[in-house]
């Protein structure tokens, strides 16, 4: 880094300050003057800046071959997404933050995928890539870094391994299809159940409601032709008691019964008399 008479930080970055070598300070965006020496013989500090992209980057991890839990041989690209938080940390904690972020996030998809079987890494792809953050995280910011995502991008496989997992993925597919649709059809067929126990029920009770009715109406019928009954009883007996108490209205019923006979021509009426009267006429 040389020397000048001034120094611009632009936009997106910041500048580390050293004076005579060591530290002085964190210069945001700007132009900042060096010192310079005025006159002959003079010692004048050596200044240096050092700018620092904080703005957000992304680096590639390509190829990197590594054995899942069954022993499966698996190549992986990850893409890493990061920011410097502190310039200083990430110029005087490691050489390169670049270098380390790449090493970091290359052991931690190790760990991870030597924890996981082939399987469990193509059905939950986004749980191997949080683990991934989850373990560097917290390691890059003690050198001022942030990891904001470690994303694994391809997954590669030796030989027809390809070929074999996509006839596996599509075996669980259809059969997940299947499930779901034997599951809706027990649930209609259920809920068609249900529903025709529910009309046999309604048509039940219904039965039953109209078997009552009709027994109501019958026991009222019998209870009307009980009174009734009754009622003529009592007006028989009525006319009885007025007929023993007046004969006259006896012999007049009497009379007026034969009116009503002698004006049918089809009645036939037969007059018995006393024996008794016979023989008294024969005398």
């Amino acid at each position: 880094m040389s020397q000048a008479e001034e120094m611009i930080v632009h936009s997106g970055f910041r500048g580390l300050r050293y004076v005579d070598g060591r530290f002085d300070q964190v210069l945001e965006p700007g132009r900042y003057e060096l010192p310079r020496r005025r006159f002959p013989g003079t010692r004048v500090p050596r200044v240096v800046i050092v700018p620092i992209d904080v703005r957000e980057r992304e680096l590639n991890i390509k190829g990197q071959e590594i054995l899942t839990a069954d022993k499966v041989a698996v190549r992986v690209n990850i893409i890493t997404q990061f920011r410097v938080i502190d310039a200083q940390a990430a110029v005087e904690q490691v050489a390169d933050y670049q270098d380390r972020i790449y090493s970091d996030v290359q052991l931690a998809a190790r760990r991870s995928l030597a924890s996981m079987t082939l399987e469990a890494i193509l059905t939950n792809r986004n749980q191997l890539s949080e683990d991934i953050l989850r373990d560097v995280e917290g390691i890059s910011t003690g050198y001022g870094v942030r990891i904001i995502r470690a994303d694994v991008k391809d997954l590669a496989f030796p030989g027809n391994l390809q070929e074999i997992m996509n006839r596996v993925l599509t075996a669980q597919r259809m059969a997940e299809a299947q499930m779901v649709e034997a599951r809706t059809r027990a649930e209609r067929e259920a809920l068609e159940a249900s529903s025709k126990a529910d009309a046999e029920r309604v048509a039940a009770q219904a039965r039953v409601e109209s078997t009552r009715l009709a027994a109501e109406a019958d026991a009222e019928a019998q209870r009307i032709r009980a009174d009734a009954e009754v009622d003529a009883l009592r007006r028989l007996a009525a006319a009885a008691e007025a007929y023993a108490q007046h004969p006259a209205l006896l012999r007049l019923r009497e009379l007026e019964t034969l009116g009503s006979l002698g004006s049918n021509a089809s009645a036939r009426l037969y007059i018995g008399f006393d024996k008794h009267s016979d023989r008294l006429g024969a005398e």
